[in-house]
């Protein structure tokens, strides 16, 4: 069979995502024939992805989240504000990718969680199957837990999933631990996405703690935290345009642009991860064995809910701020066995060939935009 991917660009998770799926594909006889990313004037396209992808890369311009003044927290009014500014450019878009899949003719279009990519399957209805895969989807498993006090920001995190996700053939909810499937629900719960160099890796206990921030104005909190605690030693990667390869400011602190064989060399060598709350970075690290503290994006509800999640599965502890002693201070958080959860991220092969057998001779259903019977509740 032949796919296609949609990509969101913002952040790295649902990149390394793709191309682990990648991957997956071609070791079961399957092709990918190209990728659509979505692209924003802040980030650029990293060089590992354009590396390791294999396929033709397609640069859209697709809806991002804009932050504050100090680049740090997520802005939801101006977010929605400045891309309401560009629907002229994201039909431009949706006719681009349009003209891409006609000239593909993929037999399943996949979406790791990007916006143009529900809204294309909804309002061009392609006659390709149209797959969404991400952490986000488990929302529509019954034992996800939202963060709470947040009505509209919970409101608006399962709006735009939904739009993510029109017309779906399959909802692939990446979890980090196996899930109990009920009959009724329009999710099916799948291990996280490892890149294959992870379980080559061999873990070391090192003398630094690993840090990656997904907007710069944290840049400030680490080197706040690494003056206070001159002791301990931190290798932080960002994703600063302008930045050199490495710099030191601090005695104790290095900046490194993001590399991703030298992130998952560190990764393997750290004592603990301290990140953003995504889902990709803390799936490897527990795979590798190491403690994790993650600190959810401000203004950013999914990842609130990301950080409740791995505390619930006992991957890692949550933290409001950049302060590494407090994982310096805490043992080895419980995590599930590593042979129960390498275990779980190793059976991709056989979720992978039920899906295919499940889909192959599937009629597409009708377009529903809320999988569970009702429009979100606020609240």
């Amino acid at each position: 069979m032949n796919f296609l991917f949609i990509v969101q660009g913002e952040g790295r998770g649902h990149m390394t995502q793709a191309i682990s799926f990648s991957r997956l594909l071609e070791s079961q006889g399957h092709r990918l024939t190209g990728v659509i990313l979505g692209k924003s004037k802040r980030r650029t396209v990293p060089e590992f992805f354009e590396r390791e992808i294999q396929a033709p890369i397609h640069l859209v311009e697709s809806p991002n989240f804009e932050t504050d003044g100090n680049q740090k927290k997520v802005s939801i009014k101006k977010t929605i504000l400045k891309n309401s500014l560009k629907l002229k450019t994201f039909h431009q878009s949706l006719n681009a990718i349009d003209q891409i899949v006609s000239a593909e003719n993929p037999d399943v279009i996949l979406n790791f969680y990007d916006l143009l990519g529900g809204l294309y399957n909804f309002l061009y209805r392609p006659k390709a199957q149209f797959w969404v895969i991400g952490h986000q989807y488990l929302i529509h498993h019954p034992s996800f837990k939202f963060a709470p006090k947040k009505p509209v920001d919970k409101f608006l995190f399962r709006f735009n999933t939904a739009l993510t996700s029109l017309g779906a053939d399959e909802r692939l909810a990446l979890s980090f631990l196996p899930q109990v499937r009920y009959a009724k629900q329009k999710v099916r719960v799948v291990p996280p996405l490892l890149r294959p160099e992870v379980k080559l890796l061999e873990p070391k206990a090192g003398d630094f703690y690993l840090a990656y921030m997904v907007n710069l104005g944290y840049a400030e909190e680490v080197i706040f935290f690494a003056k206070a605690n001159p002791c301990l030693k931190i290798k932080a990667y960002w994703d600063k345009k302008e930045a050199a390869e490495t710099e030191y400011p601090l005695p104790n602190l290095s900046f490194h642009r993001v590399n991703d064989r030298k992130f998952l060399q560190d990764m393997a060598d750290c004592r603990g991860l301290v990140c953003t709350a995504g889902f990709e970075s803390v799936c490897e690290a527990n795979y590798l064995g190491k403690a994790v503290m993650m600190i959810p994006v401000a203004g950013q509800y999914e990842q609130a809910c990301n950080a409740l999640d791995a505390e619930a599965s006992g991957v890692g502890i949550a933290s409001v701020d950049f302060d590494f002693a407090k994982l310096e201070r805490r043992q080895r958080v419980e995590t599930p066995s590593s042979s129960q959860y390498q275990k779980w991220v190793d059976s991709w092969p056989l979720v992978f060939r039920e899906i295919i057998s499940e889909n192959v001779v599937r009629e597409p259903e009708s377009i529903e935009i809320f999988p569970q019977d009702s429009m979100p509740a606020i609240g």
